[in-house]
């Protein structure tokens, strides 16, 4: 028994060691990030002595970290949760200024090429028109919540353009600061999809999947694309994000379709439950990858036609990849952009809804196929509690009837809503959201203008 918690005591400080060493690293790039971009007023430079006597790039010299960034900064950061710290900022903490800048650098400028593939644009960009107004409240919301960015459009317009104050963390934003989300990248992978079928590499929303073999013998195989695009395919017993916040398949985030399945699918007698909606990340994981195995080599082709022929993004974007091989699944649906590229994409699926286009009757098919959350919404945060889901968008939300309005939506509070008969779109990208000191008023500021406009 003693020699049982001697290891246990040893494993445990051998993670805490790791994660400090993991965090002491990001912690070094966050501030050679602000040495790097002119943020002088929150380091301290303080170079190692040792760097000046030993020879550059000798073995002392490494050994000293002289390769490193030598500094340090003079925020109050504050992490407490070592779980979350890696990637979300935690729903119910209140965090600093200090501290919001620090994940602001994690989820907008480290450097994530491990996991994000770059596209590219063309030179063909859209470019808005601008008819600007003041929103005093938007303004004063801004000024104390996680918002970064409000883009408000309409009418062809855009009529609200603004940023986090410079106080609060407008100074670290621009045009071409990308945000990052994986849900609203759900909401991106069902309009490839309206794609893929409008050029006849799928055959509809109907079609059945048994012809992927990353996914036979599982309680995927065989069902209707509509039920994966609706969130209702009968998995809640193996996967529950409502439950915990996380998953019963574990890290599935950083896998590949093939490792996922052999580890929690294939070969264990996996049923199929009652189809209800169960919201889940690996749902579209399927979607993206059963989308790349039926175009094959023609998938690159296809995005380029979506985001640069049709969308024409200004920016670079940054999509998803595990480090596995194509063939076993590897696409994953995170994106990054910027905030009027964002603006683009949801801009795009309303002129196909308006103008009728294949993709356009491909979104109202996937509307007029929406399902109930059958009260899970409640689960759901206050910005996010639509009544319906259909497609990979957010659907039916309160005080809004009577209007066909898709949302997308992603942790930390950011919010996409289209009003595609109406021809207003609200695009807000958040840092963080909760139902306290964060909570913003989503009522006056996302869904008063979509139902009333300005």
């Amino acid at each position: 028994m003693k020699k049982i918690l001697i290891i246990l005591t040893f494993s445990l400080l051998a993670s805490s060691n790791l994660f400090a060493d993991t965090e002491s690293s990001k912690l070094n790039k966050f501030n050679q990030w602000l040495s790097e971009n002119g943020y002088h007023q929150y380091i301290n430079l303080e170079q190692n002595p040792v760097c000046k006597e030993e020879p550059k790039y000798s073995q002392a010299w490494y050994l000293q970290n002289c390769d490193k960034f030598q500094g340090s900064n003079n925020l109050d950061i504050k992490i407490k949760n070592k779980a979350l710290s890696a990637t979300n900022i935690a729903y119910h903490s209140n965090p600093n200024r200090d501290s919001l800048i620090y994940y602001l650098w994690k989820y907008s400028y480290r450097d994530r090429s491990s996991h994000l593939k770059e596209f590219k644009p063309t030179n063909n960009s859209y470019d808005f028109k601008f008819n600007l107004i003041e929103d005093k409240f938007l303004k004063k919301q801004m000024k104390t919540k996680g918002i970064l960015s409000y883009l408000y459009y309409q009418d062809g317009e855009v009529l609200i353009d603004e940023f986090s104050p410079k106080e609060r963390l407008g100074e670290f934003l621009n045009n071409e600061t990308k945000f990052y989300s994986m849900s609203m990248g759900k909401s991106v992978t069902s309009y490839i999809l309206g794609h893929a079928i409008c050029e006849g590499y799928i055959d509809g929303v109907d079609a059945r999947v048994n012809d992927w073999p990353v996914i036979k013998d599982s309680l995927y195989h065989d069902q209707k694309l509509i039920n994966f695009l609706n969130m209702n395919t009968g998995d809640q017993k193996y996967i529950d994000e409502f439950e915990d916040g996380t998953s019963k398949l574990g890290a599935y985030e950083d896998r590949d379709i093939a490792t996922t399945m052999r580890l929690h699918f294939n070969n264990k007698n996996t049923k199929k439950s009652k189809d209800i909606y169960n919201y889940n990340g690996f749902v579209t994981q399927l979607i993206l990858n059963y989308i790349k195995f039926k175009t094959g080599e023609d998938y690159e082709k296809l995005y380029k036609k979506i985001f640069n022929d049709k969308i024409k993004i200004k920016h670079s974007i940054l999509y998803g990849f595990t480090s596995s091989a194509e063939q076993f699944g590897n696409g994953h649906p995170n994106i990054s952009a910027t905030r009027f590229d964002y603006l683009r994409i949801a801009k795009a699926m309303m002129d196909d809804y308006q103008n009728d286009t294949c993709v356009g009757k491909y979104l109202k098919e996937i509307y007029k196929r929406r399902i109930s959350k059958s009260n899970r919404d409640k689960n759901e945060p206050a910005f996010n509690r639509s009544k319906t889901y259909g497609g990979q968008f957010h659907m039916d939300y309160p005080g809004l009837k009577d209007k066909i309005v898709f949302g997308m939506n992603g942790y930390g509070g950011q919010a996409i809503l289209i009003d595609m008969e109406n021809s207003r779109i609200v695009v807000l990208n958040s840092l963080h959201y909760n139902n306290t000191k964060y909570k913003y008023n989503h009522k006056k500021i996302l869904f008063d203008p979509i139902k009333k406009g300005k």
